[in-house]
């Protein structure tokens, strides 16, 4: 690697005994991904030792450039640079891999190694998700340092990916991949490895497109960098585009790389079979001895080698110290966004950030999405990190902010575009949009919502169960909630869609009965840090009179008892529309002599961290019938309403028509409904 300047001896060794040591770990446990994690040893080790600004004794400084390994399976090729790096991560890590306990798990996960930017594995998501961390880079600046010039902002850093084959097959990527080339988004930078091997081997078999100039039709900066004579990655070549691509500002870099995978292991190189299996005893000593390596020994780093490898070290500590100076500076002129920056950093909300979010009056019904709009609005007002959008549904999904302006570059022609807008348009790309939003919460500063309908939930589920398992706060927002949506009929009317949401562990499923719950809702996703998604009606709901009902402010434990009777015989369990249809029937069962409680439940997941003192003061054991009342199936509701229960759900697809008419036929009425409380009892 002569013609690459200040490379040496030491950084071939580097490479080499990175190269075996994907090998041995993958050989150990007898499972794992051995061949992408050797042919792009080389091309981490570069990243990471040349490229990437970071400092390995503060994973989280605020100045880093972040790396996501998209292709997850992969991961030794990040564990041996954190090795190499100095994270934390040692041998016996690497020794470990994919076993109980260890800090090397099969795919990269957030939160669990330090290093780890996100979790990845599911591919595309990887991709997707830098987009949305590149476009909170953006937001961020202009929320912090947006009169810098450009390039010179402490702020400013880049977001490096290196992806796969299978990263680029998977729609998400595209959908994100085509927002990021509107968006300019010129601090992301992607290697794809194209190593044209698959699980079912040649990815001609499915994948023939030209990559690179799809790319440049979406308004990408591509930079093609072949394979070397011999067939290995071209490292100066590559270490040049990588240099472009720091150089180019104005628009996202795909660099396009050939390599060929377990490069150089004589028999297993290009071959599926080294994607996702051991190489083998014999294989793994042929090709150390290809590397200049003794093949009798395992997890071999010389120590000098290490040790050179470390000074990054030493670096990033001194890039850190400079950044500490401008950030001091930045400080003594900016007072203000200092003290927001400090703010943000603690995950603090201001005094009296809800002050202006709206009390409902009762005398007149409102679509909780259009509540939902409203108290959106008012939470911008106080939370200038407070941001979001939808998939091309806002004025349907009540999610714009009142003069935020389009989220947009300054090159754009569109009336209103400001490159430090609150308002993102995703377009219709709803897997997308799921993947930016994470992307927005793991950048750390900023929290952004985003909406479509709620049957469009499927489209992004990929994303949403990825937020919930990496804690994130990420915040979905699911109008048009039921059949209530009316005359679109069955294709857009979600039926399984609470129950399969609530199926999610680590993600709050919230679908408030009233404007007040709406207001209540959003406060409570607010002041935790978890995937959230609120579930709003598209038709006008009654808003309950709290002189007769339960203050709104029991949302917050998840259930509550809406309005009780003396001598209840039964006890209604409803969410969203179907509350003040269980008012209703309250009201219809009083009439005959019949006294029943009425619970609204806008969240199990709230309800459940209750203790079991409060669980039973709403749902009184005594009291041993209990109705559930909600327009979709009934899983999930028999942990509440027991054998002897009664569910009135849904359990088939809904109709065109609307929506009055759509709940009086599927049973969704008062009389249809206390006549089988009255059966019951």
């Amino acid at each position: 690697m002569s013609s690459m300047t200040g490379w040496s001896d030491l950084d071939d060794r580097a490479v080499a005994h990175a190269r075996a040591l994907a090998a041995d770990a993958v050989q150990k446990v007898g499972n794992g991904h051995p061949g992408t994690a050797m042919s792009l040893a080389p091309v981490a080790y570069n990243l990471f030792q040349r490229h990437l600004v970071h400092d390995p004794s503060d994973p989280h400084w605020l100045g880093r450039d972040r790396f996501v390994l998209s292709c997850g399976h992969s991961s030794l090729t990040l564990y041996i640079q954190l090795f190499l790096s100095g994270y934390g991560l040692e041998m016996s890590d690497l020794q470990q891999f994919r076993t109980w306990g260890s800090l090397t798990p099969g795919h990269p996960e957030f939160g669990h190694t330090a290093g780890v930017e996100m979790t990845t594995g599911p591919l595309g998501q990887g991709v997707a998700t830098a987009v949305g961390m590149a476009m909170a880079a953006r937001y961020e600046r202009g929320l912090l340092d947006k009169n810098a010039p450009a390039g010179q902002s402490i702020f400013d850093h880049s977001i490096w990916v290196i992806c796969s084959d299978g990263d680029l097959q998977e729609g998400v990527s595209a959908e994100a991949s085509s927002l990021a080339g509107t968006q300019e988004l010129g601090a992301l930078k992607v290697i794809y490895d194209d190593n044209r091997i698959s699980i079912e081997g040649d990815t001609h078999n499915a994948f023939t497109e030209d990559v690179s100039a799809r790319y440049r039709a979406y308004g990408w900066h591509v930079i093609d960098v072949n394979a070397a004579n011999d067939g290995n990655v071209d490292l100066p070549a590559l270490d040049a585009a990588m240099s472009a691509a720091k150089e180019q500002t104005s628009k996202p870099t795909l660099i396009r790389m050939k390599s060929v995978i377990a490069w150089p292991a004589p028999k297993a190189q290009g071959t599926a079979g080294s994607h996702g299996s051991a190489l083998g005893d014999e294989e793994i000593a042929a090709t150390k001895l290809a590397l200049g390596l003794n093949p009798d020994e395992n997890f071999a780093m010389p120590t000098e080698v290490l040790e050179h490898a470390r000074q990054v070290k030493v670096r990033g500590s001194q890039l850190h110290a400079q950044w500490n100076e401008k950030f001091a500076t930045w400080q003594t002129a900016n007072p203000e966004q200092a003290q927001l920056l400090k703010r943000l950093l603690t995950k603090e909300l201001p005094n009296g950030w809800d002050a202006e979010i709206p009390v409902f009056a009762p005398d007149k019904a409102v679509a909780t999405r259009a509540a939902s709009g409203q108290v959106i609005n008012a939470i911008a007002k106080k939370l200038p990190e407070f941001w979001g959008g939808s998939a091309d549904l806002a004025g349907s999904n009540n999610t714009s902010i009142d003069g935020g302006g389009s989220f947009l570059p300054a090159t754009s022609a569109i009336k209103g575009a400001d490159p430090y807008g609150r308002i993102i348009h995703f377009g219709i790309r709803e897997h997308a949009m799921g993947s930016i939003l994470n992307g927005i919460a793991l950048h750390g500063l900023s929290r952004a919502f985003g909406g479509t309908f709620a049957v469009f939930s499927d489209y992004m589920r990929g994303a949403v169960r990825l937020a919930a398992l990496m804690n994130v706060p990420s915040t979905f927002v699911w109008t048009h909630d039921s059949i209530g949506v009316g005359e679109d009929g069955p294709t857009h009317q979600p039926i399984e869609h609470f129950a399969a949401l609530r199926a999610i562990p680590g993600l709050d499923v919230i679908r408030p009965g009233d404007a007040n719950e709406v207001a209540e809702s959003w406060k409570k996703i607010l002041t935790r840090g978890r995937a959230a998604g609120i579930l709003l009606s598209r038709q006008n709901l009654p808003v309950f009179d709290r002189n007769e009902c339960a203050p709104a402010t029991g949302v917050s434990q998840g259930a509550y008892v809406l309005k009780d009777t003396a001598g209840a015989k039964a006890i209604l369990i409803a969410t969203g529309s179907e509350v003040s249809l269980a008012l209703d029937v309250q009201k219809n069962l009083a009439a005959q002599g019949i006294a029943v409680r009425v619970v609204s439940a806008p969240c199990l997941e709230w309800f459940e961290e209750q203790d079991q003192s409060y669980k039973d003061s709403v749902l009184s054991p005594e009291i041993k019938l209990r109705v559930s009342i909600e327009v979709g199936i009934a899983q999930g509701w028999h942990k509440y309403i027991g054998d002897s229960g009664i569910a009135i759900s849904l359990e088939h697809y809904g109709a065109s028509a609307d929506a009055k008419k759509l709940f009086s036929e599927f049973g969704f009425s008062v009389d249809a409904i206390s006549n089988k409380i009255k059966a019951k009892l």
